[in-house]
């Protein structure tokens, strides 16, 4: 069985880098959503994920029992199909600022969640900066001067990715949970390929088969960055990390996603970030180091093992 704690500071630094390549897939998405159905931009991403990840699904075997492999299914059930077709549903309808506020809510209910599902505890400290972390995403996205052509933010699509963080929790957690006994490279390999099948059989019921010809080079290759770089390597690392420390303490890394995407819109969007979004994304800085290096919370909680 694995236990927390072994690599707290590399711990910490996946779910780090996790969080940071997780902030340029709604980039990504737009690029691909221009060009193609929410459907066949999911289903593209995850196949360029899985791709990637053959290797591993071909040097590791599984070692699941039948109620493992159940929660395996389920979990990539909610976390593939599920999660990303609402959460690019939502993307779609909405802008990209937008869409990070959003996501700067997850920290609050991962920690929410670890604390009342997974029995973690976390300090008065850890509180404090998913707080901080949590006011400094809002700052970011509110605080870029965002240009649209197609439309402003709507609630529909603003909702529709807040939900999908809500599935987003059930899907770390059941992982953290497989983690325990099983390699985090077989539970991520695995886990991915599942959902990807499921991708593959619901995908063109619904949205029609994905296209080929006709799709710009430039979305081919935001499409493949998604998939390898923003899918795979983010979940090899994330549930990696989630090996080393506990859920609610990684969770405040989880707002590096939108102060990225917020640095995408200024980089190659042109976008315009004020003095208000500057200091968000110094708050986030100072919560994450606050909370990896001065946090009482023990990484090797009794409840946890």
């Amino acid at each position: 069985m694995q236990t927390l704690g072994k690599h707290r500071t590399l711990g910490f630094l996946a779910a780090f880098l996790a969080s940071s390549f997780w902030g340029c897939g709604f980039y990504f998405g737009k690029i691909a959503l221009a060009e193609m159905s929410v459907g066949a931009m999911v289903f593209y991403r995850f196949a360029f994920a899985l791709l990637g990840l053959a290797p591993l699904l071909l040097t590791h075997r599984p070692n699941f029992n039948a109620a493992e492999w159940r929660m395996l299914i389920f979990a990539s059930f909610m976390g593939v199909p599920l999660q990303f077709i609402l959460q690019f549903k939502g993307l779609s309808l909405t802008t990209v600022s937008h869409a990070a506020l959003m996501v700067g809510t997850m920290p609050v209910i991962l920690a929410v969640g670890a604390t009342i599902f997974a029995k973690e505890r976390l300090s008065k400290l850890g509180w404090s900066a998913l707080a901080l972390s949590t006011t400094g995403a809002a700052l970011i996205a509110l605080g870029g001067t965002h240009h649209h052509t197609d439309g402003g933010p709507t609630l529909a699509g603003d909702l529709l990715v807040v939900f999908s963080l809500f599935i987003a929790l059930f899907w770390i957690l059941f992982n953290q949970r497989l983690m325990k006994r099983h390699s985090h490279i077989v539970v991520t390999a695995y886990g991915i390929a599942i959902g990807t099948a499921m991708l593959a059989v619901y995908v063109p019921i619904v949205y029609g088969a994905p296209p080929i010809h006709g799709v710009s080079l430039k979305a081919w290759l935001a499409l493949a960055a998604s998939g390898l770089l923003c899918t795979a390597t983010t979940t090899l690392l994330w549930n990696w990390g989630m090996t080393q420390v506990p859920a609610s303490q990684a969770g405040v890394l989880l707002n590096m996603e939108p102060l990225i995407g917020s640095l995408l819109g200024v980089f190659l969007l042109s976008e315009h970030l004020g003095p208000v979004a500057w200091l968000g994304g110094a708050m986030i800085l100072i919560a994450a180091i606050a909370l990896t290096t001065r946090s009482n919370t023990s990484p090797q909680d009794p409840a946890m093992v």
